[in-house]
């Protein structure tokens, strides 16, 4: 089992792009505090996140500013959109971003609104075309949840990935169908891209179980090198490697 968020979600070079819902944000964070240089971005909406970064700029020639950087690490996004979120880059942009050398590139792809689970809309997630991994997340604690909007954004899409009917109970299986299907946290993965799913949210031994449980049955849907499991709280996040 590897201790590094970095080394278990292969963040250490390209671009590494979130997508799902309970922990995108978290883990863009977690892992720009890891790495000696990255870039914190978006495709779409994003809500502020100085506190996160050394530096956050606005700016509508992202490029230039990276190459001028010696901040690190850097925030980069065109436009505030009202109070209390900024607008994202479109994908070529952040494909632009990923020709500067040694600087990884970490991008939230898609939007949750603080749900713990989803499935994408017809037009997401935003993945750039230069995305080396992808990283499809959902909260452990779902599983056993009713699918409903309290936790749960966009529940009609994931019920048409599963067999689940709205009110439902969530299950393990579930869980793991939609981070696996090409209509769930696999859709529209770019070529060559390598697909490393992440159950957060496993703070207690149970949770951490129920994350185990969902992980096999993702290996049995899908061929994915490994699924994280993490509780983004901790000083040391990974729970586990499987």
């Amino acid at each position: 089992m590897t201790d590094s968020l970095v080394d278990a979600l292969e963040a250490e070079t390209g671009v590494t792009c979130v997508v799902g819902a309970g922990g995108k944000k978290s883990t863009l964070y977690a892992l720009a505090a890891r790495l000696e240089r990255a870039i914190v971005t978006a495709t779409v909406r994003i809500p502020p996140f100085e506190e996160q970064v050394a530096d956050l700029a606005i700016t509508e020639r992202p490029l230039e500013v990276a190459r001028s950087n010696e901040t690190w690490p850097l925030g980069l996004v065109p436009a505030r959109e009202g109070d209390d979120r900024y607008r994202g880059y479109g994908r070529e942009t952040v494909d632009a971003l990923a020709d500067l050398e040694g600087v990884p590139i970490l991008v939230k792809a898609d939007g949750a609104r603080t749900r713990w689970f989803k499935a994408p809309a017809e037009k997401e997630p935003q993945l750039p075309s230069t995305a080396n991994t992808v990283v499809p997340i959902a909260s452990t604690r779902v599983v056993g949840e009713r699918l409903e909007d309290e936790h749960v954004h966009r529940p009609e899409r994931v019920a048409a990935v599963t067999e689940l009917e709205m009110g439902d109970r969530i299950s393990p299986a579930d869980v793991a169908t939609v981070l696996a299907s090409e209509a769930g946290g696999c859709k529209d993965v770019p070529d060559g891209a390598t697909v490393v799913p992440l159950l957060n949210m496993a703070d207690t031994p149970e949770l951490a179980e129920t994350a185990r449980e969902i992980a096999a049955a993702i290996h049995d849907r899908r061929d994915v090198p490994r699924v994280v499991v993490t509780s983004l709280l901790e000083e040391n996040p990974v729970v586990d490697v499987v």
